[in-house]
Parts: structure tokens; C-alpha cells; sequence
């Protein structure tokens, strides 16, 4: 047998013993969990919170929210400085009974960016 072989093995274990112990969140990117309003459902306005949840640590500095408003116009959200590491909460105000658009943009801990949008609806009270 080639005496290659067991030191090869050996590496080969050692690599994957590595690859999992790593956390999960080191391996993946930013996938949103939970959001409010959830994704396609009605709410009441004129005023609304936002909350996002991921399933890693992101930072909130480098996040942005922007609210596409019925008539395609965007509108930058501040990121409450209460959100905690996997969070990002805001509150939008003064929203009219229409289709709204919330993109998201993270930067996770695993360095890469992620994007996405949540379609909601409000309706006046």
C-alpha cells in the first residue's frame, strides 16, 4: 500500500473536522427569519414599526431600510439604535392606505452583503 494514503486520510479528516466545527453563521450569509408586517400581509397606519430578523449577527451601521411608497418613490428609514445584532427596527409614519416596498440591504459577519424587500399593504384605520 502506498504510504501516501494514511497521511492523505489524515489530512483529509483533519480539513473536514475543521470545516465542521465552524458555526454555522461563520459558513452562511444574512437570511432573513422574521419580519413586521410579515411579508404580504395588511396593516393598519398611518403609523407602522419595521423588524427585521436574521439568523446572524449584522451590522447596523453599514444596514439600510428604504420604504418604497405607492407612487414608486423611495424614502430612507433610520435604523433604531435600540436593534439588537441579528435585529434591525425602524418605524415609518404619516403612510397613506396603499402597496408599500421595504428593502433591506445587511452586512453580515461573514463580510457579504444581502439584499431583499418586504411587500406589505397598509390601510388607514
Amino acid at each position: 500500500m502506498n504510504q501516501k494514503w494514511p497521511c492523505a486520510l489524515l489530512v483529509a479528516a483533519i480539513v473536514i473536522s475543521c470545516l465542521v466545527g465552524l458555526s454555522p453563521s461563520i459558513l452562511s450569509h444574512a437570511v432573513l427569519l422574521e419580519t413586521v408586517p410579515a411579508a404580504d400581509s395588511t396593516v393598519t397606519g398611518p403609523s407602522v414599526s419595521l423588524r427585521l430578523r436574521f439568523n446572524v449577527r449584522i451590522d447596523r451601521n453599514r444596514s439600510r431600510l428604504t420604504l418604497v411608497l405607492p407612487d414608486g418613490k423611495s424614502v430612507s428609514l433610520k435604523i433604531d439604535e435600540g436593534s439588537t445584532p441579528d435585529s434591525l427596527l425602524s418605524r415609518a409614519t404619516g403612510l397613506m392606505s396603499g402597496d408599500y416596498r421595504l428593502r433591506w440591504q445587511v452586512l453580515a459577519v461573514d463580510g457579504h452583503i444581502t439584499r431583499g424587500e418586504v411587500p406589505f399593504r397598509v390601510k388607514s384605520p
